[in-house]
């Protein structure tokens, strides 16, 4: 019992997820676009949800029929790849794709392999949906080693494969080959959750372009990152449709709301405004690293929107004298590092300048 409640044995004692929300004037940590959207495309938004609030007496679309069409057109444009109405999902962000997936793939006496360090929400989303999670280590640079991943995916027949690229919190992307290599040795479904894909170097390609290939192959996707749409929570996966008829099984009935689904219509038929600053942050990030290192400190190549750096003896008095001065930024694992996301030119400034202070060279 917790507080008289029959609560689950395994939630007792437990907080929930969340980064810090604090009132701050840089907040560098939860992976945003510091960039809000422009007047034009706030128009936009603003006048698909006033056109859908006239019949908000009748359910939204339970199957967001126009939603995935503006996501197939969308990647269309930006990968010069096409799929059918059929093979797209979305739905309230990746976090919820990625539970309904492994409520329909995981679940009791099922389990599921990630590659640790990676996003710490996995563990969760495989604790609700009653999911043994396992995971395999990362070599010490944050990359995967073919022949290792291999290996564990053949020792523990996972039902589902879990892996980020570019990968949070290192922000490693990973080769395509390795990818191949999983799906032809992985007995269930392989998810590769490309939240950040946007933000990935010139030249690295997206697992999009394997599924083809891979009747088990899935990629995730976000609008809440490179398309400056946090708010607005949607996400989405793209696969078979065998796959997508699978998580309509499990999907709870109309999950997306009228509003949801006109705001992010409107915000896909604007998408080349709103990635338009990604460029700038990808030049962000990379100078970031250089400046990170020119100090002497490590810092992971990324192919996300933000940079993993230390190493510290004691990185929580580095988080909090950052604080102090007020930056916010992530306290996340692996053990020693911290994360920054990247900001606008003013907010990458006072980071430096306070961790110039807090951190001397």
């Amino acid at each position: 019992m917790s507080g008289g409640l029959p609560l689950r044995q395994d939630l007792v004692g437990l907080q929930p997820y969340g980064a810090p929300q604090l009132t701050v004037p840089v907040r560098l940590n939860v992976n945003e676009n510091p960039y809000p959207p422009s007047a034009e495309v706030v128009a936009a938004v603003t006048d698909a949800v006033r056109e859908a609030a006239a019949s908000l007496n009748r359910y939204p679309d339970r199957e967001a029929e126009q939603l995935r069409a503006a996501i197939g057109s969308y990647l269309f444009k930006q990968e010069a790849l096409s799929f059918p109405v059929s093979c797209l999902w979305p739905a309230n962000g990746s976090n919820e794709v990625m539970v309904q997936l492994l409520q329909a793939f995981g679940g009791p006496g099922r389990r599921a392999l990630g590659f640790a360090p990676t996003y710490s929400m996995y563990p969760d989303y495989c604790r609700d949906t009653f999911t043994e999670y396992l995971t395999s280590p990362r070599n010490s640079d944050f990359s995967m080693d073919a022949e290792a991943v291999v290996q564990a995916v053949q020792e523990t027949q996972p039902d589902v494969v879990l892996v980020a690229s570019p990968n949070n919190p290192t922000g490693t992307a990973v080769d395509l080959s390795l990818i191949r290599a999983i799906c032809e040795s992985a007995p269930g479904v392989v998810v590769v959750d490309e939240a950040y894909a946007e933000f990935r170097r010139s030249g690295t390609p997206s697992a999009l372009s394997l599924i083809q290939d891979f009747p088990q192959l899935v990629v995730t996707r976000t609008l809440s990152k490179a398309f400056a749409f946090a708010g607005g929570r949607v996400g989405y996966l793209v696969s078979h449709e065998a796959v997508v008829d699978a998580v309509r099984l499990v999907r709870l009935p109309y999950h997306l709301s009228a509003l949801t689904q006109a705001a992010a219509i409107a915000a896909l038929e604007h998408s080349s405004d709103l990635l338009a600053r990604v460029a700038d942050l990808r030049t962000t990030r990379d100078e970031t690293v250089e400046w990170l290192r020119s100090r002497g400190l490590h810092a992971a190549d990324s192919d996300a929107n933000f940079v993993l750096f230390g190493i510290f003896d004691d990185a929580t008095a580095v988080w909090q004298g950052l604080l102090d001065r007020g930056v916010l930024i992530r306290q996340t694992g692996p053990q020693g590092w911290l994360r920054v996301s990247m900001g606008t030119p003013e907010e990458m400034a006072t980071f430096r300048q306070a961790l110039e202070e807090v951190v001397p060279a």
